[in-house]
């Protein structure tokens, strides 16, 4: 059967394209009239939001200076072991060189008859 309105494959072709842009722009969402209320809540979200982030800032800032603090502390208190025992080492020190020739030899036979003593 004859065609009678003498249509091409072009014309064919951009009538289908044409139905299928219609019906794609038929399933688009349509620009909704904008909510008064939707800034406000946004703000209000928005506002929320960064009232907890510096809250939380905040609590991390406390967390590192109370570590920072127990840092120093342990520093400080292994400081003054280091310089008790330092302090011990120089007091046993001068107590050696205190003694004279003699104690020194005597102490040294004490300790040789304890250790003859205990191999016994």
């Amino acid at each position: 059967m004859r065609d009678l309105k003498q249509t091409g494959f072009t014309d064919r072709l951009s009538t289908q394209q044409e139905a299928k842009k219609a019906l794609l722009a038929r399933f688009k969402p349509k620009a909704a009239a904008p909510d008064p209320e939707f800034d406000k809540l946004a703000a209000k979200r928005a506002a929320e939001k960064e009232a907890l982030r510096q809250q939380h800032e905040l609590a991390k800032a406390e967390a590192r200076r109370e570590k920072a603090e127990k840092e120093a502390a342990r520093m400080a208190a292994d400081l003054e072991a280091q310089e008790a025992v330092e302090a011990e080492k120089r007091a046993a020190r001068k107590e050696r060189k205190a003694l004279t020739k003699e104690e020194q030899k005597a102490a040294r036979d004490a300790r040789y008859a304890a250790r003859k003593a205990r191999t016994r």
